[in-house]
C-alpha cells in the first residue's frame, strides 16, 4: 500500500522551537501511524533554518530548507540573501508551491503561523486543497502571546475566516487545565470548533544518545537555541556549587561565538560549558535540578521528568515565555524567577536547596505525542480508527 505522505512546515526566523516541535511530531507520526492506519509514513520537514539538518529525522523523511529570514528593526528581513524582502517571499512561496504540488501530501501540519511569513504559504495551501484529498492542520503551542498581540497577529493573516477556510483542525499542544489560550483571549472563539487540545508534546520525545557527559551528580542549565540566552548562562557559569556536584551549562548552537567564549572564561570549578547536546532528555532526567529559559520544547522535556526546575523566561519580544512560566508555576510544576531578580549567589542557593528533591508532574497532560498520531489518523482514515476521546475539551470550551 502507498505510503502516507506528510509535510510539516515551520517558518523559523529566530531560535529552534518551531523545527524542534515539528521534529518531535515527525518521529511520533512515523512510529505510530503505521500501527493506526496500516500504512507506512514518508515526509518532508520544511524549515527556514540552516541548522535543521543537524537533527536526526525518522527513516523515510527529508528536509526542505527555505532561504532564511530574520527579525530586524522593521520586521522580517532576509538573513543571508541580498535581495528585497518581497523577492525573498516570492522565492519561498514558489518553493512551497513546488513542495506541495510535487509531493502531493495527504497531511500538512503548519506550525504556529497559519500562512507563514507574509502569507507565503497561503496560495500553496489553497491549490493543494483545491486539487484533492490533502488534510491541513494548524499546530499551535499552548501559549501564543499576550492576548492583544495574539489577536492582532490573527487579524494580519486574515483572521478566523481564513483559518476556517484553510484548515481542517487546530491542534493546541498543551493542557487546558494549565493554560487555555481560547479562554485567555489568544485564539478567536470563532475557530474553537476546530480546536483539539493534545496535551504537551512531552512524554515519548526521542531520547538521543543515553550516555551522560557528567561523571557525578550535577545541575543543568539550558537556554534553548542560545541566541538570547547569554545572561542566564553567565549567571549559571558563575554560581558556586556544593562540594562534589558539577554543573552542565548548554549554551545552544545559536549563541554568538564571543558570548560562548565569555561563558568559558566565567566558568568556575565543576562547571562544564558545551555548545549543544545530543540526548537532552536523559541529561535532564539525570540532573539534580534544572535552570532553563521558558521555550516550549525545553519546558516539555522538563515536564517529562520529576526534576525540580527554575524557569527564567525571556522578557523581551513576546510575552509567551513569561505566561508559560507563570502558568506552570501556578500549577505547582515549576518555579519561576525573572532574570533581573537573580544573581550568581541567589542561583547558587536555589540549586543547593533543591538537592535530593523531586516534583510530581503526574497530573499534567503530557501525552501529546501519542494523541497527535490518533488525531492525524482520524483525519486521514476516519473509518479505520476509533475516535479519540476528548482531552478536557468540554471543560475548555465551557470556560470560554
Amino acid at each position: 500500500m502507498d505510503h502516507l505522505r506528510i509535510v510539516l512546515y515551520s517558518h523559523d526566523s529566530v531560535g529552534l522551537g518551531h523545527v524542534r516541535r515539528n521534529l518531535a511530531l515527525a518521529h511520533a507520526l512515523s512510529n505510530q501511524l503505521p500501527v493506526l492506519t496500516g500504512r507506512a509514513v514518508t515526509g518532508l520537514l520544511v524549515s527556514g533554518t540552516a541548522l535543521a539538518p543537524g537533527f536526526d529525522v525518522p527513516a523515510g523523511w527529508d528536509w526542505i530548507i527555505l532561504p532564511a529570514v530574520e527579525k530586524g528593526p522593521a520586521g522580517y528581513q532576509p538573513r543571508n540573501l541580498s535581495v528585497p524582502m518581497q523577492d525573498l517571499i516570492s522565492l519561498r512561496a514558489g518553493l512551497l508551491d513546488s513542495v506541495l504540488g510535487g509531493f502531493l501530501p495527504h497531511l500538512v501540519v503548519v506550525d504556529r503561523h497559519a500562512t507563514g511569513i507574509h502569507r507565503e504559504l497561503e496560495s500553496a495551501l489553497r491549490r493543494a486543497r483545491a486539487a484533492g484529498s490533502v488534510r491541513t492542520v494548524l499546530g499551535l503551542r499552548e501559549i501564543l502571546d499576550a492576548p492583544e498581540a495574539a489577536i492582532a497577529e490573527w487579524e494580519r493573516v486574515g483572521g478566523a475566516p481564513l483559518v476556517n477556510d484553510l484548515f481542517d483542525a487546530i491542534w493546541v499542544y498543551g493542557d487546558p487545565a494549565v493554560h487555555n489560550p481560547v479562554a485567555a483571549g489568544e485564539i478567536p472563539p470563532s475557530v474553537q470548533q476546530l480546536i483539539r487540545f493534545t496535551g504537551y508534546l512531552a512524554a515519548g520525545r526521542p531520547a538521543g544518545p543515553g550516555k551522560l557527559t557528567m561523571p557525578g551528580p550535577y545541575f543543568m542549565t539550558t537556554v534553548g537555541g542560545g541566541a538570547d540566552g547569554h545572561a542566564l548562562a553567565a549567571l549559571a557559569a558563575e554560581a558556586e556549587l556544593p562540594e562534589g556536584v558539577g554543573h552542565l551549562v548548554v549554551a545552544g548552537p545559536q549563541m554568538p561565538a564571543e558570548q560562548l567564549a565569555d561563558l568559558r572564561r566565567r566558568a568556575g570549578a565543576g562547571v562544564r560549558i558545551i555548545e549543544r547536546l545530543d540526548g537532552m532528555v536523559p541529561h535532564l532526567r539525570g540532573a539534580q535540578a534544572i535552570v532553563s529559559m521558558g521555550g516550549y520544547n525545553t519546558v516539555c522535556e522538563i515536564m517529562s521528568t520529576d526534576v525540580p526546575a527554575l524557569i527564567v523566561p525571556r522578557i523581551h519580544s513576546r510575552s509567551e515565555q513569561r505566561i508559560r512560566a507563570a502558568s506552570l508555576a501556578s500549577a505547582g510544576y515549576v518555579e519561576s524567577r525573572e532574570i533581573g531578580t537573580l544573581t550568581p549567589g541567589t542561583l547558587s542557593r536555589w540549586l543547593a536547596s533543591r538537592l535530593g528533591t523531586k516534583v510530581d508532574r503526574g497530573r499534567a497532560l503530557l501525552n501529546g505525542l501519542v494523541r497527535v498520531p490518533h488525531l492525524a489518523a482520524e483525519l486521514l482514515q476516519p473509518a479505520l480508527v476509533p475516535a479519540v476521546s476528548s482531552v478536557r475539551e468540554g471543560a475548555a470550551h465551557a470556560a470560554v
